[in-house]
């Protein structure tokens, strides 16, 4: 008799719904064996590189060459972007707070949303509407770019993937782009997710004003839709690209011997604005 029902007690489940539970198709382990989607890790090892790994692991089949050295590209140019990035700052100062270097980590890891972070997701779905706009409507990509942009601005005042704060060019847009658009010359890529992102740059050029041209977020937005992965797994890409910046920003700010390191430095103090405060006239 169980307490709560006055009846019988359940049965419990069976072995096999219990190791169904967790039924998955990336590894599978045995006593002696580890295989990452089918293939042996003693067959991998030294055979694959880490970028090879990761679309491996993530999609089931490994990449051409060329497929991995566009996505390889992708991930190299968003490393780092240094210690004024939220990530990286909050990283740097969990290192310095007693926490082991995981947690610091984390901590950075844990701030990459939609608004730091999250922008070539976000990227990628103005693309996708720029294709679709394209392919069921029969708008040229003129057009497309320019309805794009008009559907993202209802949802925000930024484009996602265009512009930066700091630089009136990133630096980073070119080499990928460029990388791109060889890629569809040699047929590795369809080339359409680079028309999109044109267009979208185009809609947003206004007489007489400053250029909005793809950051960061736009470019490799390109090289993720040029390779076949949904927009959610992009960000995915992204956090495991930023992650080597926040290891090594952590890491030296674990080596400066300082102790609970805040925003300022300590001799600076933010100015208090509450009750009983004082202000100038």
């Amino acid at each position: 008799m169980t307490r709560e029902t006055g009846g019988a007690a359940p049965p419990l489940p069976s072995e096999d719904r219990v190791t169904a539970w967790w039924r998955t198709g990336v590894t599978r382990i045995a006593p002696g064996v580890v295989e990452h989607r089918g293939v042996p890790v003693q067959e991998l090892i030294g055979a694959v590189s880490f970028v090879e790994m990761i679309w491996l692991m993530v999609r089931g089949e490994r990449p051409s060459p060329e497929e991995a050295a566009l996505l390889e590209a992708a991930l190299v140019a968003s490393t780092d972007h240094g210690p004024q990035a939220p990530s990286i700052a909050i990283a740097r100062m969990a290192a310095t707070c007693g926490v082991g270097l995981n947690s610091a980590m984390a901590s950075g890891v844990n701030v990459l949303g939609d608004v730091h972070g999250g922008a070539g997701e976000q990227c990628m779905e103005v693309y996708s509407e720029c294709l679709r706009l394209v392919d069921e409507e029969g708008a040229d990509w003129q057009e497309a770019g320019v309805r794009a942009v008009a559907a993202a601005k209802q949802r925000s005042r930024y484009v996602p993937g265009f512009g930066h704060r700091f630089h009136p060019r990133d630096p980073r847009r070119d080499p990928l782009l460029h990388r791109v658009a060889d890629a569809a010359t040699a047929g590795t890529v369809p080339g359409r997710h680079l028309r999109a992102a044109l267009a979208v740059e185009a809609a947003l050029e206004r007489p007489g004003r400053p250029p909005v041209p793809m950051n960061i977020d736009g470019a490799t937005a390109v090289v993720y839709g040029e390779l076949g992965f949904p927009p959610a797994l992009a960000r995915g890409l992204f956090v495991l690209s930023r992650s080597v910046g926040i290891l090594a920003h952590a890491w030296e700010e674990s080596g400066s011997g300082r102790r609970n390191k805040g925003p300022m430095p300590p001799t600076l103090l933010p100015p208090y604005d509450g009750p009983g405060a004082t202000r100038s006239a």
